[in-house]
């Protein structure tokens, strides 16, 4: 618990005498059942007084002899429900004496403009849920939107703070008389639980085909869970609400339904998600560690991905073909629960959810290729045309849509985002330093913005591509939202370098609209600078940035960089030797012209025509690359050049895919030696440290397989990477790196290059808590930014006053 000074507790009243004390809470303490909690906890000690929401966070008032208000003070954190945070507790001179004996909940207090309140995220359904859902004796058996102060929708249900029913999509659902009783019974669990509800008088359900003529619902849901699951088990495709949007769903046994899938979504190879209704049912396929087991379990239920065992890509056809693992996830919704209920017969009681269950359903997200994840009902009926047979939906909205969370587990048990989302967001992390608020809106890339407010840092949830009109507004609203629901109004708004992201061109919009200074951040450094605001760290390190591509200061595409790093200063120390990118973004698209980049570089390029004998372009390709094309610096383009050669890839049909083909390769060979002078470190005339990876290329060329010389490529690369370090390291006595981009995702790369820097002395940081790759550039952007408003004077105490 953070924030909490070990004095805090309350002094100075004898043993026995009265004694009156007011409590401020923060942290994440609205939408998890504390103020029942604190009830019952004044109760217990025959305490009067009150609690109340605010925008604070929760104030509470309490009175009664010193022993049991102190008693009261010192468990109030400990024994604290398990959904809240408590980041501080917080002294306050009490107001008006408390006369009335007993303790209440009162209404909340009206919003001011200095909040500090945080709403928490959704999370999965809790056992007692559960055990009430499947109960034949309970008036909500087989409710599919069963929730109580434990668990269910916070963030993608709420409009505004404080969390009261009024404020979330629940208020057009008065709670009937026996839902009322709950809500007022301080035993109950369900006690101030603002999103409870029941058959009687909650949203229903609903399954309609794509003209909005309902098949099922309204009244006999049984029939519209039934019918949804004949419909997937026939080979369909159904698109199901759930808590941050809506998914595509479909048998994930069935190749001619998962391709179908894939067809109508124009998702060639892009790995698709499993759901299984436990760990149980993904054991004969997938590899499952007790770490991974845990995150599975969780209440935030992200997908993880897990490494296949034999036969996995034959009992699940084309769900992620030719990849080494898949991600997979367990019900979080009670509607997912249901599905697998209706497949297991209906069982009362939670013993089959202890047992393996045939039913694995395809969950992917619910939208056209590249547009925002659809949560609305009526946008559903209509955009999801051509791409689902059936809708099955209720009547609760989506106030903000929130894609599912994905991470991978490390060796060490601990998790490494690769979308960070529902089940985590709006979470705040905690940074070293607090500043002015601040907005960072992020870049082109798997886009997320930052709001910072006071010594916090508030990351939205995946945004997407901002290629497209859709996801450019989704920006818009996730910020305009954000602000709201923190009040906080932004004293500067920090962006990419690169001028012509939406991103930065909305930022230049809102910070002359707001009159408040904009910050162009170089794109490698926002990387790093996401993983010292992480880790809480204010220091020169060591930058080291791998990634696919960001603009940098000298105009060029940059993506592998040695940087020095302190604070908003960023010098570039290093680079990768430039590759060429013969038809310029084209090359990102299709492997094969990078390691035919790669062969002319080599002075081999007599080979490119016939090596790539059945692509159109190669006969001239050589032409072009003597023509002096454009140059890039990117690790990214490496990997590709390496699947390139190899033969793992010639096109990509998403990002990264050619570098994970060459993962999953390099996985499947196995551990190897790095070949020997597999690299070369220069000192170029500007004094900038180069490292040439040609001599790797050169020898993984002739590899006797393609995985080998996968494998080759992985072990040689994290030698190089390490000596280019080492040297920087006895340069500037750094001994701290940060690494960041898209590339630390490579779990081979990530763990090599743990090892050979503890083998150097040297201390490799990276993300964890935030996404690697430019899902996380806008916490960093946003930490650049506090370091250079505290270098322009603003310090502390000159935005004290507005924000506190």
């Amino acid at each position: 618990m953070a924030g909490v000074a070990a004095g805090w507790l309350p002094t100075g009243a004898a043993a026995g005498l009265a004694m009156q004390q007011r409590l401020c809470v923060r942290g994440i303490v609205q939408g998890v059942g504390f103020r029942p909690y604190v009830y019952r906890l004044a109760s217990e000690l025959a305490l009067s007084g009150w609690v109340r929401n605010d925008s604070d966070g929760v104030t509470i008032e309490i009175a009664g002899p010193a022993p049991q208000v102190a008693q009261f003070c010192q468990r109030l954190p400990l024994e604290a429900p398990a959904q809240a945070r408590i980041d501080a507790l917080l002294l306050q001179p009490a107001e008006a004496a408390i006369s009335a004996p007993g303790f209440t909940i009162v209404a909340s207090a009206a919003a001011h403009s200095a909040a500090k309140a945080s709403i928490g995220p959704d999370t999965a359904l809790c056992p007692a849920c559960l055990a009430e859902l499947f109960d034949p004796a309970s008036r909500r058996y087989r409710y599919p939107l069963i929730n109580c102060t434990d668990c269910g929708p916070r963030y993608t249900l709420v409009r505004r703070l404080p969390y009261d029913r009024a404020n979330t999509s629940m208020a057009p659902f008065p709670p009937c008389p026996a839902c009322a009783a709950e809500y007022q019974q301080p035993s109950h669990r369900r006690f101030h639980a603002e999103p409870n509800a029941c058959p009687v008088c909650g949203p229903q359900l609903q399954l309609c085909d794509l003209a909005g003529t309902p098949l099922a619902g309204h009244g006999t849901v049984q029939d519209a869970l039934a019918h949804t699951l004949a419909l997937l088990q026939a080979g369909q495709i159904v698109a199901i609400k759930g808590l941050g949007g809506f998914h595509l769903v479909c048998d994930a046994r069935n190749s001619a339904a998962v391709a179908e899938l894939r067809r109508r979504k124009q998702r060639a190879a892009k790995p698709l998600a499993v759901m299984a209704a436990n760990a149980a049912s993904l054991a004969g396929w997938l590899q499952i560690n007790p770490a991974e087991q845990q995150w599975l379990d969780s209440p935030a239920r992200p997908i993880v991905l897990l490494a296949k065992l034999a036969g996995a890509d034959e009992a699940l056809p084309g769900i992620a073909p030719q990849l080494s693992s898949i991600g997979a996830l367990l019900p979080y919704t009670p509607i997912q629960y249901l599905l697998f209920h209706e497949a297991a017969g209906r069982p009362a009681g939670l013993g089959w959810l202890d047992e393996p269950q045939d039913l694995l359903l395809v969950m992917t997200s619910a939208n056209p290729r590249g547009e925002p994840l659809i949560t609305d009902n009526q946008a559903a009926l209509t955009q999801l045309a051509g791409l689902a047979d059936a809708v099955l939906l209720h009547e609760r909205d989506i106030v903000v849509r929130c894609d599912d969370s994905v991470l991978r587990v490390d060796t060490s048990g601990a998790a490494q985002f690769i979308r960070r989302a529902r089940g985590y967001t709006p979470l705040a992390l905690p940074l070293a330093r607090a500043t002015a608020p601040i907005l960072a809106l992020g870049g082109f890339y798997k886009n997320t913005l930052c709001l910072t407010r006071g010594a916090e840092a508030f990351v939205s949830q995946y945004i997407g591509e901002l290629d497209r009109v859709a996801n450019c507004r989704a920006l818009e609203q996730a910020s305009a939202h954000l602000q709201h629901l923190l009040q906080v109004a932004p004293q500067c708004v920090a962006h990419d370098l690169h001028p012509d992201f939406y991103s930065s061109q909305l930022a230049a919009r809102l910070a002359a609209q707001w009159q408040v200074p904009s910050l162009a951040v170089q794109h490698h450094h926002a990387h790093i600078a996401a993983v010292l605001a992480e880790h809480q760290l204010d220091e020169p390190v060591l930058g080291l940035a791998l990634d696919g591509v960001g603009l940098g200061d000298d105009g060029s595409a940059w993506g592998g960089e040695l940087l020095l790093v302190d604070g908003a200063q960023a010098q570039r120390l290093g680079h990768l030797r430039p590759l060429a990118l013969p038809g310029g973004d084209l090359a990102a698209r299709e492997p094969w012209r990078m390691a035919a980049a790669v062969l002319h570089q080599l002075g081999r390029a007599d080979e490119i025509a016939s090596r790539f004998a059945d692509q159109a372009a190669a006969p001239w390709l050589a032409q072009i690359l003597r023509r002096a094309p454009a140059y890039t610096t990117s690790m990214g383009r490496y990997f590709d050049a390496a699947a390139g050669l190899l033969g793992l890839a010639t096109q990509q049909d998403f990002e990264a895919q050619a570098a994970m083909l060459l993962e999953g390769a390099a996985a499947r060979y196995g551990a190897v030696a790095a070949p020997a002078a597999g690299h070369e470190l220069q000192r170029l005339p500007n004094q900038i440290w180069q490292l040439d990876l040609a001599p790797l290329l050169q020898q993984i060329s002739v590899a006797t397989s393609p995985a080998l010389g996968a494998a080759q490529f992985h072990a040689g690369l994290c030698v190089a990477l390490a000596d280019w370090l080492e040297a920087a390291a006895a340069q500037t006595g750094l001994r701290t790196v940060a690494g960041g981009g898209g590339c630390f995702l490579n779990a081979l790369l990530l763990s090599g290059l743990q090892a050979e820097c503890r083998r150097r002395g040297l201390r490799l940081l990276i993300n964890q808590a935030m996404p690697c790759g430019d899902g996380g550039l806008a916490l960093g952007q946003a930490w650049v930014a506090q370091r250079w408003l505290g270098a322009a004077g603003q310090t502390d105490t000159h935005w004290r006053a507005e924000c506190v």
